[in-house]
């Protein structure tokens, strides 16, 4: 890949916002945070790293229109909804809400002696008005090692979450020493965001939280000990 088809964001170069009970990194704007280079990347609009201390978390709050994803990277986040769905969120699930119409919810972390870490993914659906919905799937960690498994999609093949978008989003978790690539059809357009770790791609050094967004013809080959993410998107 070379330079001409990638653009990097760095991990410190993000949002940031620190309220004690709740530390938050923000790939986009988001919030109080406003960066009017970093809106969103097509129908991707928001990546939230967030840390959640024990027994804290986010009171009931309201969102609409919007598809929201939350992935657990480790502990373990309490979910409540207005849909009547309550449940545990824990590392290598998947979490789709369509918020659609309206939908309100609470998430806190489950635990009273360890963080939560988790991100919080938006993405803009295709059509507004849809019926509130709600998806929760969990993913074997072994199906991904060294491999792209998609938890997330427009038509919730392979068992993945159903995304009212097209887009498709696969998590892997690279292994030492064995590349893993990935090409993106024409058309399409890819952001890769490491979750944890760090990562290796053209000779450039990735650390957890960096993101590339990379285009059509680019073909992303990687290297590293890390757990990462690859948005495919129209």
């Amino acid at each position: 890949m070379t330079q001409k088809n990638y653009r990097l964001r760095r991990a410190a170069e993000r949002g940031h916002g620190d309220h004690g009970w709740l530390d938050s990194r923000h790939t986009f704007s988001f919030g109080q945070y406003f960066d009017p280079e970093h809106q969103g990347y097509g129908a991707l609009r928001v990546i939230n790293e967030d840390r959640v201390a024990p027994g804290a978390g986010f009171d009931t709050h309201g969102h609409r229109d919007m598809e929201i994803v939350s992935i657990v990277l480790s502990g373990e986040l309490e979910h409540k909804d207005s849909m009547g769905n309550g449940s545990i969120i824990r590392a290598g699930d998947v979490q789709r809400m369509t918020a659609g119409t309206g939908v309100t919810h609470s998430e806190f972390n489950a635990s009273q002696e360890e963080l939560a870490h988790f991100l919080q993914i938006w993405i803009v659906p295709e059509r507004e008005g849809l019926t509130p919905g709600y998806e929760q799937t969990a993913f074997a960690s072994q199906e991904r090692r060294g491999a792209w498994q998609l938890v997330a999609s427009r038509d919730g093949r392979a068992g993945s979450v159903t995304i009212h978008q097209d887009v498709d989003l696969h998590v892997a978790t690279l292994e030492a020493g064995s590349p893993l690539d990935f090409e993106l059809a024409a058309g399409r357009r890819g952001w890769l965001h490491v979750a944890t770790g760090s990562a290796e791609f053209a000779g450039v050094a990735l650390a957890a939280g960096d993101g590339v967004a990379f285009e059509a013809g680019a073909a992303l080959t990687l290297l590293g000990d890390a757990d990462v993410l690859l948005f495919d998107l129209a």
